[in-house]
């Protein structure tokens, strides 16, 4: 089982990541998430550097900023994380398909 360490470590890797891929700066993602301007860009460094650790209401509305499953953020598993992302850009068909057969093969093994 991973440690806090390694999933906090997991954590501001991933929410960096996310944020650079969308090309915004911290201070736009902290501004999108409901925080004042003025705090904005240190709160989020600080969220990344891991001298802060955000509460989950906090987590939730950066995921939804950045259009990733809060799961992503939180898994220190990075396998896990990559099917997380995938899954989530399925369409609810695939998503049920998908399930079905894994469903399957493990009712096989």
């Amino acid at each position: 089982m991973p440690s806090q360490t390694d999933i906090r470590l997991v954590f501001r890797q991933r929410l960096r990541l996310a944020r650079k891929e969308l090309q915004l700066s911290q201070k736009e993602l902290g501004i999108r998430t409901g925080l004042d301007a003025f705090v904005a860009s240190t709160r989020i460094n600080r969220y990344e550097q891991g001298v802060h650790e955000p509460d989950m209401p906090m987590i939730e509305r950066l995921a939804a900023v950045l259009n990733i499953p809060t799961a992503y953020l939180l898994t220190a598993d990075d396998r896990l994380a990559r099917m997380i992302l995938l899954f989530d850009r399925l369409s609810d068909s695939d998503k049920d398909r998908l399930l079905e057969m894994l469903e399957s093969d493990s009712s096989q093994s």
